[in-house]
């Protein structure tokens, strides 16, 4: 062969490596820019929605739901697309979709969403998910599933196994996660991100072009006409089996995510941006195990996730700090290796490039199912976190080989018998618990019916496999029967968590408890261990403290001493405010969980308004909303109470929401913030608020009592009028300063507003890194 030939070989060579390049760089940038939006567009459009509808659990739950089923839809559509529709008129079609969705850009709130209906609004709320969103998050959302199944037809190397791209699609995903709070919400206001989206949407509709073009280019050349004739040859229809499996082995890693976000966030820590954490590494694992060989081997998890499990469910069910340790630090591994087990049985049971995009609308399906059980469902039916351990132990019997176990009819036989002997035990269990057994004769009762359920199946049954799935069911129910620290204490739970009333300092204190956040505490016995007939408020309302002197500074402004006086308090807690008022007052507390106010006004539980305000009235819902009823110049003293929490209702601190409340307030009424946080500086957000509104006066007052303990706890407190004489009193106290004599900080120079907010700001600037 000539010098010459071999240099036009090695030239097409050359050309042919760059091509390939080109489009395996074009396909990934398609689907990065497309996860980038899809992850982006859900929080940018809940800060449009929040003001209007507030936080309410049937807000988000409609908004979760509504979401997924577009994400299914998106995914069915593709589906439908890659298996109708000609292959060389698919891109074409897709292009149509994006160019109708780019007419509804920018995205933002219809006209209609002006005012949402009287009663309830879940119809409107639909509508204006649908009107404002709905179209660019459907096209978006089928990217991911079709972008895959044209690359298996570009005639790349890796045409013949894709799915290495869904790599590249959660990468975008994480970078929008991490992205958001850290550099797109504090430099931009929300008309600005739905304006940055909308550039970037044109971008992916340019990419999705040059994907489309380069597929029907590959498809008209004579080895593009070969592959159409080899995947022409029908395939085998998949098998239900198969997709449970893809069913199952999607909804445990969602399910998970969910839940142990939960209990991360709420028993083991309150931090802002903790639920980030888990968030990123259920998006890293896609990254790491859907590809050939993953980046940590697989046999390394399947190996570790036993011993995970069980340091976890140890760590979650001891009493103390050391059971608290190890379940915050097992926690977090145990769902990190069960989430990369999951997705990596996944992966290796995926099938053919043909069926690509059934593959993935079931893997949307299981989401959706995990998802909803977790959210919705769980919290119904459980007054604890216990599908979390739950979810462990279904990973644990998610291992390699269950399902061709499962397929063997005399195994299955013996697994179904060993389901309905574990039936019989918690029927069993229900039984005792409803003649008052205590906890202890319980577990004693039980223990031998474990001992057989788990000895008779262990010696009849063959697979190592199936006693596997018998250990995960037996240590299921020794979650729910044994005494351990996720039973303990009276709980109960909401969709807004669980809330536990426990007793404290060798039972001289009752604490009303939101996850790791107290919200109450009432004094039940003496140092000596007498009993404390008439409890006063304690924790930051405590008989001196700025809450408390605030009412009487209230009363004397407006005159009402003797009665008449107006009082709305946001935020029920263990009801301690209550105790302040007096006869012929009118005192209205508002909540928008309505379990807080079953706990608070429970007088076995706490005694507060049982013996202070029996006659109290209660209002259910988002402040903004409610508050927003009230007429207005009619409050006297309205109490703000609702920041003690990590994950604080920004919208209920904005320069809107504060132009709400002190319209409600009459001309000589008092606005009390109590801002309190952990882990944030609101004052400063606060005081550059108060700054940014004329005709305002306010002082910020930060308490230190001398007795340190939950008796009297510090707070720090803005209080807002509109005549500065109301201030007059509250100027001379210890700790307080006028806010026009307080400078501008880092954090906030520009105030929080229904367009803008910067959360991280706070956190920075009250953990001394800016100022």
């Amino acid at each position: 062969m000539s010098t010459l030939a071999l240099r036009n070989i090695a030239a097409r060579g050359l050309s042919g490596l760059r091509e390939n390049a080109a489009t395996l760089a074009m396909f990934a940038a398609a689907l990065f820019v497309s996860a980038l939006l899809l992850f982006s567009v859900q929080p940018i459009f809940a800060k449009m929605i929040l003001p209007k509808l507030g936080g309410a659990p049937s807000v988000w739950a409609v908004s979760m739901v509504f979401f997924q089923a577009i994400l299914l839809a998106g995914y069915a559509y593709a589906h439908a697309l890659n298996r109708w529709c000609p292959k060389r008129h698919a891109p074409l079609a897709h292009l149509g979709l994006m160019a109708a969705a780019a007419l509804a850009l920018p995205f933002g709130l219809p006209a209609f969403a002006d005012e949402p209906p009287a009663g309830d609004a879940y119809l409107w709320l639909i509508g204006v998910l649908t009107v404002g969103v709905g179209l660019p998050f459907f096209a978006v959302s089928a990217n991911a599933p079709l972008l895959q199944s044209w690359f298996a037809r570009s005639g790349h190397p890796q045409a013949a196994d894709p799915y290495f791209l869904y790599g590249a699609s959660n990468l975008g995903s994480l970078i929008a996660l991490l992205g958001y709070p850290i550099l797109v919400e504090p430099t931009l206001r929300l008309s600005g991100q739905a304006s940055v989206w909308t550039s970037g949407f044109l971008l992916l509709g340019v990419l999705i072009a040059l994907c489309g073009l380069l597929v029907v280019q590959a498809t008209d050349t004579p080895e593009g006409k070969a592959r159409t004739q080899d995947q022409a040859v029908p395939l085998a229809a998949l098998s239900r089996s198969r997709r449970a499996a893809w069913l199952w082995l999607s909804a445990i890693p969602s399910g998970l995510l969910v839940s142990f976000t939960s209990y991360v966030t709420t028993d083991v820590a309150s931090a802002p941006f903790l639920w980030v954490i888990p968030l990123a590494l259920f998006l890293a694992t896609f990254i790491l195990v859907f590809r050939e060989t993953p980046l940590i081997p697989h046999h390394w998890m399947v190996w570790s996730l036993p011993v995970f499990t069980v340091m976890t469910l140890l760590g979650v069910t001891s009493i103390g700090s050391g059971g608290w340790v190890l379940g915050a630090s097992a926690g977090f591994a145990a769902f990190f290796v069960t989430t990369m087990v999951c997705h990596r049985e996944l992966y290796e049971l995926r099938p053919d490039s043909r069926h690509l995009t059934a593959f993935y609308m079931w893997m949307s399906c299981g989401g959706v199912v995990g998802g909803i059980f977790a959210a919705l469902i769980a919290p119904q039916i459980f007054n604890a976190i216990y599908e979390y351990p739950l979810l462990l132990l279904a990973g644990l019997a998610s291992r390699k080989g269950i399902w061709r176990a499962w397929n063997d009819v005399a195994e299955r036989r013996v697994a179904l018998i060993f389901v309905g002997i574990a039936a019989a035990v918690v029927v069993v269990l229900a039984l005792i618990a409803a003649s008052n057994v205590t906890a202890v004769a319980v577990s004693s009762r039980i223990a031998p019916v474990f001992m057989l359920a788990a000895g008779t199946y262990l010696l009849i049954a063959h697979s190592l496999v199936l006693r596997r799935i018998a250990t995960a069911a037996i240590m299921a129910l020794a979650l729910f029967l044994m005494p351990s620290a996720i039973n303990q204490g009276f709980a109960e739970r909401s969709f807004f968590g669980v809330h536990r009333v426990m007793m404290y300092d060798e039972g001289q204190l009752r604490l009303l408890m939101h996850g790791t956040t107290l919200h109450g505490a009432m004094r039940v016995k003496d140092a000596t261990g007498t009993a404390v007939e008439t409890p006063p408020p304690a924790t930051y309302y405590y008989p001196g403290s700025p809450m408390a002197r605030g009412v009487e500074v209230a009363r004397g402004s407006v005159g009402k001493a003797d009665g008449g006086f107006v009082v709305a308090s946001v935020g029920v807690g263990a009801g301690s405010m209550s105790c302040y008022a007096r006869a012929n007052e009118d005192w209205t507390f508002y909540d928008i969980d309505p379990l807080v106010v079953r706990l608070a006004t429970n007088p076995k539980l706490f005694t507060f308004l049982s013996r202070c305000r029996p006659d109290a009235k209660f209002v259910i819902g988002d402040a903004r909303l409610t508050l927003g009823k009230v007429p207005a110049a009619t409050v006297d003293y309205l109490v703000i109470d609702a920041f003690a929490s990590d994950s604080i209702p920004v919208h209920l601190l904005t320069r809107e929401a504060i132009e709400l409340y002190l319209s409600r307030l009459s001309p000589q009424g008092l606005l009390v913030l109590h801002i309190s946080n952990q882990h944030m500086d609101l004052a400063d957000v606060a005081s550059t608020i108060a700054r940014s509104i004329p005709d305002v006066s306010a002082v910020l007052v930060v308490d230190r009592p001398v007795t340190k303990s939950l008796d009297a706890l510090p707070s720090t407190v803005m209080f807002l009028a509109k005549s500065p004489e109301v201030l007059a009193d509250i100027k001379t106290w210890n700790g307080a300063t006028p806010v026009a004599a307080l400078g501008d900080g880092a954090a906030s120079r520009t105030p929080w507003t229904d367009d803008y907010s910067n959360v991280l700001g706070a956190i920075l600037k009250y953990k001394g890194i800016i100022n």
